[in-house]
């Protein structure tokens, strides 16, 4: 029986998409790859410092599974998380922009809203 890897059914789906959606596709792909190479980061750091799941959520006075989540790259975490882990583990947040590996291809965005507040 022949099994089917996660890089086949993404070429397969894209295959059928329309532009906009491989270009949701993408943008959705991006935040989870970031969202996991940030959980590894944070694992890496902790078993690094010798702690254990526990002993850095206490530091981060929060519970082991707002630890486990946020090591397996919960889409949601917010910098505040990420600040008290850091915080907990001794070392310093540092957010960084980059230039994107492919081009970004601009959405169409919604018409600004005068000063009135209403749409023109």
């Amino acid at each position: 029986m022949a099994h089917t890897t996660i890089d086949e059914l993404e070429r397969s789906r894209l295959a059928v998409m329309s532009a906009d959606d491989r270009a949701d596709f993408h943008e959705t792909s991006a935040v989870a790859r970031a969202a996991l190479r940030v959980g590894e980061m944070v694992r890496d750091a902790r078993r690094a410092a010798g702690l254990s799941q526990q002993e850095l959520a206490k530091g981060m006075n929060r519970s082991q599974a707002t630890v486990t989540r946020l090591e397996a790259g919960s889409v949601g975490t917010r910098l505040t998380t990420l600040h008290r882990a850091a915080r907990a583990l001794g070392l310093k947040l540092e957010v960084e922009f980059s230039a994107p590996d492919r081009p970004v291809r601009p959405r169409s965005e919604p018409p600004l809203l005068p000063a009135t507040g209403r749409p023109t």
